[in-house]
């Protein structure tokens, strides 16, 4: 079962910023928030895990 991730939570579980978050959003690099409401977004938990499963994936293979 997946679950919700506030922004904070995705910056501290991937070291990036938030300006960064947005422009990898924007670049397609990074998995799309969810709009949760008029004024609230979030991330799902598993994608943000399977993207950063990518980079490691990406570096071994480098």
């Amino acid at each position: 079962m997946s679950k919700f991730i506030r922004l904070n939570q995705v910056k501290t579980i991937t070291g990036l910023s938030r300006s960064s978050i947005y422009q990898f959003i924007k670049d397609g690099n990074f998995p799309s928030q969810v709009k949760l409401g008029a004024r609230s977004v979030a991330w799902v938990a598993s994608e943000i895990e399977e993207w950063m499963a990518s980079c490691i994936a990406k570096r071994s293979n480098s």
